[in-house]
């Protein structure tokens, strides 16, 4: 069994002109030709990469997102860089033409902005791992299957996701849930220093003492706000055994399953992460998974006060194995090797597919009364084909002040994700408007959300002025312009 068996546009605006003082360091080169468009043929001779235009044969596969929600969207240009020099270039160009700008690393974001109509920058390219006392230095551009798999072969690894193709970028500058979050805590936590381009040109490496406030800014402010990362070094952990489970049990235990959890889960020891599902696509299931750093016995356990407030599942599967493993158990990549596990078409051994999904999030900071854990089932139980996902926070997350980096949610017991299948949103809107009064307003970034009200205070809280403050110091033009962009 693996994660996938139990987990059943907007244009970027026209850029005002930044001031004479914002100079590029380097050499520089206007972009436009005499007629005064853009000199596409000129960006491309400046790039070690690649740069893909529409006239091109690679257009249409270059030009796709994960998501085919977004497939409408038809970029000026996609640059696969290969280096900082490649990404300075390409801020220049969209800058002497105000053109839309872009970057892409898994090109995973929820609402499609890791695509526009201007530039792209894609940064999969830069996609080395490399390992040296106890630091890992990971380009921008890495899947997570791939920093699991080159991390692992020294025995070690950082704390990270579940999805096999989204980037390493956008997943630590947003913070970055995990499964051994409650034990290591957030992507963000264990990064000691980024490697950056601002819209200046400048290629700066910040850490607790280089460009500190960017640093800050960098681990859990969301990606495309402050420039385009191209490298990371993060602070390691050693691998050890897992154990996985999937337990399943009969809607009519949906409202003891998740009051039973939101109790267990979030004070659970640091080693045990899990989550609880509450499906509705092909019928109505309720089922908790998740991984437990140590042996089967322990486990056992550990699940046994809650199996006895829900109630015997109707089905059980509980399995130790090594780390790298139990990684690809949770990428739903059990039974494929990891050159595999990549997306078809953007790797030649690739196998995973698409995924057309619509959805939203909240951070719970308190657990659900009655009254909301009805809402929640009956939201669930609504026709169509959808999944609302828990996944446990405490831990050493919690143990992080909610001001020492830019992700504000410490305090949370778990994240909420609402899924919807197909391009529709009615039913998320609905669900998500009914969990509100007893969620309130407090949501992921890396969960981008387009229709989200009163987003600032929902994805960043009390951080959100420290973050407009950066923002203001390392691009006052606003060259980097998402729709709900800091």
């Amino acid at each position: 069994m693996d994660r996938r068996d139990f987990l059943r546009t907007a244009a970027l605006t026209a850029l005002p002109a930044l001031p004479a003082s914002a100079a590029f360091s380097g050499a520089t080169f206007s972009g436009a030709t005499l007629s005064g468009a853009p000199d596409w043929k000129g960006l491309r001779r400046r790039l070690s990469g690649t740069l893909v235009l529409p006239a091109d044969a690679g257009y249409g596969a270059a030009r796709r997102l994960f998501n085919p929600a977004f497939d409408g969207i038809r970029p000026g240009g996609v640059a696969y860089c290969a280096s900082a020099a490649d990404v300075a270039a390409c801020l220049s160009f969209v800058r002497a033409n105000r053109l839309p700008v872009t970057a892409r690393s898994g090109g995973h974001s929820y609402a499609g902005w890791s695509t526009g109509t201007g530039l792209v920058i894609d940064v999969s390219r830069m996609s080395t791992v490399a390992y040296a006392d106890g630091r890992a230095t990971v380009g921008a551009g890495a899947k997570l299957v791939d920093v699991y798999d080159k991390l692992g072969r020294h025995g070690v690894s950082i704390p990270a996701g579940t999805c096999p193709t989204v980037g390493v970028s956008g997943l630590a500058l947003g913070g970055g849930l995990g499964v051994v979050s409650r034990k290591y805590g957030l992507t963000c936590d264990t990064l000691e220093s980024v490697r950056i381009v601002t819209a200046d040109g400048r290629v700066l490496t910040c850490d607790a003492t280089h460009h500190p406030d960017l640093y800050w800014a960098c681990r859990g402010g969301g990606g495309g706000n402050f420039g385009v990362a191209v490298s990371f070094t993060f602070r390691t952990h050693r691998t050890r055994g897992v154990t996985v489970f999937f337990l399943h049990w009969p809607w009519a235990r949906a409202g003891a399953a998740v009051k039973a959890w939101q109790s267990w889960a979030p004070t659970a020891p640091d080693e045990l992460w899990s989550t609880l599902h509450l499906s509705n696509d092909g019928g109505l299931d309720v089922q908790i998974g998740g991984a437990y750093l140590g042996d089967r016995a322990a486990l056992d356990r550990l699940l046994a006060p809650l199996v006895a407030k829900i109630g015997r599942p109707s089905s059980r599967y509980v399995s130790a194995t090594s780390y790298q493993h139990a990684m690809m158990v949770m990428a739903g990549c059990s039974s494929l090797s990891v050159a595999q596990c990549h997306q078809a078409g953007q790797t030649a051994a690739g196998r995973l597919g698409r995924d057309l999904f619509a959805a939203k999030s909240h951070m719970a900071y308190a657990k659900l009364s009655a009254d909301g854990v009805k809402a929640l089932v009956a939201g669930v139980a609504r026709a169509g084909r959808h999944t609302v996902q828990l996944d446990a926070l405490g831990g050493a997350v919690s143990r992080v002040r909610a001001d020492a980096t830019a992700f504000p949610h410490r305090a949370a017991l778990y994240s909420v994700q609402y899924y919807s299948k197909g391009t529709g949103r009615t039913w998320l809107r609905g669900v998500h408007a009914d969990m509100r009064p007893h969620f309130g307003d407090h949501a992921y970034v890396n969960y981008i959300d387009p229709d989200l009200t009163g987003w600032r205070g929902a994805y960043y809280g009390a951080n959100a002025p420290r973050l407009a403050a950066v923002k203001a110091a390392y691009d006052p033009g606003r060259l980097f312009s998402l729709p709900q962009g800091v």
